[in-house]
This record gives structure tokens, sequence and C-alpha cells, in this order.
């Protein structure tokens, strides 16, 4: 009997936290590691508290499941990529019938994904090497997952935290703006950002930590408009004003994904 689809829960309201809004951003100039190790776990702590629900927001019931949804999620939403895979998982079950898929086939259940061309060239490619080095199974071990096409360290630390519960930290746009304005590091290179912010958290940490901070950044954080004023994390914040402080105003930035 196949395993149930795990499937994220029916979103509602987010949960009200009290605000502690400051009058300006704080500054942490001359703060120590040590400062900053307990400065961005007491941000860790309100975010958890925020956001109890966070969670992988890929529908997938197998690791190869999540892989190829994974991959298809890049330059497109996880909403868009969940309509997608039921079909696709029902006809593509495992990693042989990717390596043998009809392409023209493939491409029109992929197109609505964007970069269909290239993502079904991924995914063929995929069930090929999972078919000719390991048997058709997924890898459970970061060195063996980012030699797969279309497999890079994020996607990687995806599949780790979500399908096989190894720690890993996924550093996806939303991470990398979040503790980039958070004042946790000021690298852009994504390995070095996974490599530090590892260093502030304990290992166990990791894969929740990724999903709280790509929670907040979908909600409330936003790229172009943060909802600075509906933040509960603003206290401890560097970035703190760079959208409205206003709460009422910010509370209409604060999106709930359907």
């Amino acid at each position: 009997m196949p395993s149930p689809r795990v499937a994220a829960p029916v979103p509602g309201p987010l949960p009200t936290v009290p605000l502690k809004l400051p009058r300006k951003a704080p500054v942490f100039v001359d703060e120590t590691h040590t400062q900053l190790v307990r400065r961005a776990r007491k941000m860790h702590k309100v975010l958890t508290e925020t956001y109890p629900d966070a969670h992988c927001e890929l529908d997938f019931t197998t690791p190869l499941e999540l892989l190829v949804a994974t991959i298809l999620s890049a330059q497109t939403t996880d909403v868009l990529v969940n309509k997608v895979t039921p079909g696709l998982f029902a006809k593509y079950p495992n990693a042989q019938a990717y390596a043998e898929a009809d392409r023209e086939e493939l491409e029109a259940i992929l197109k609505p994904t964007g970069f269909f061309r290239a993502k079904t060239n991924s995914v063929m490619k995929l069930g090929q090497a999972l078919v000719d080095d390991y048997d058709g199974v997924v890898p459970n071990k970061l060195s063996e997952l980012v030699k797969l096409p279309g497999t890079g360290r994020k996607t990687a630390n995806v599949v780790l935290g979500n399908a096989f519960n190894i720690p890993g930290i996924t550093v996806d746009t939303h991470f990398g703006r979040l503790v980039r304005r958070f004042g946790w590091t000021t690298e852009q290179d994504p390995v070095k950002v996974e490599h530090i912010i590892g260093d502030l958290f304990p290992k166990k940490d990791w894969t929740m930590l990724s999903h709280r901070l790509i929670f907040h950044g979908r909600r409330r954080c936003h790229a172009k408009k943060p909802a600075c004023g509906a933040c509960p994390v603003a206290q401890w914040c560097p970035s703190y004003g760079t959208g409205p402080t206003n709460p009422e105003a910010a509370a209409k930035l604060v999106k709930v994904p359907a």
C-alpha cells in the first residue's frame, strides 16, 4: 500500500504573537560572536512560536517524489508544483519510469512549471543516474545527492531534512535574504551562508530553522516591502524600518498562502 501523501495543512490565520516594536532599528555593530549566537537563537525561538506549523510546502510521499518536486520548484511556486505533481507521480512512479519517459509527454506535463524543457532534461537524466548508480533508490548522503542531475546543495538539503530526517540548512532566496537582514551574516555565497548559519545553531535545529525562516520570508519579510510593523522579531532586527513600521499598514502586507 502506498504511503499517504505528505501535504500542507489547510492554511488558516497566522498565530497572533505579542509585538515589541522598537522606535528605530537596533544596532549590533560591536556584537561579539557569543552575543550574535544568543540573539539569533532568541529570534529563532520567537519564530518557532510564530510559525508552529512550519514545514516543507511541497507535497510528497517518497524521497524520489520530494527530489523531483524540488527540482521542479525552481523559478516557480510550491503551490503550482503541487498542482502538477499528483499526475506526474502517478504516471512516473519510480526512477526507471523517468529514465524511459517519452520526452514530449513529460514536457507537456511539466510545461506549467516553466523552463519545462530544461526540467524535463534534468528529471530524465536524474532517473537514469539513479538507475545506473543507485539501483533506482535516492541516496541519503549529501556527497552523493549533489552528484545527481539537477541537484545542488539546496535541493540535497531539502531531501535530507524532509525525506530522511537528516538535518540540513536550505539556503534559498528567502533564507539568504533574511539572514542578511537579520545581521547574522553578510555573505552572499549560499555555501558560505550555510556553514556560517549552521555554526550559530545546534545541528538538530537546522531543518526546522530553514522552514521557519522561509515561512517568515514568504509571509512577512518580503523582498521589496517587508511588514516590519507586524514582525515578531523586530526588536532584534538591524533592518527594522526597511518596510512600513506602522502596525496597521504592515498588517496589510502579511500573507497567508492559498
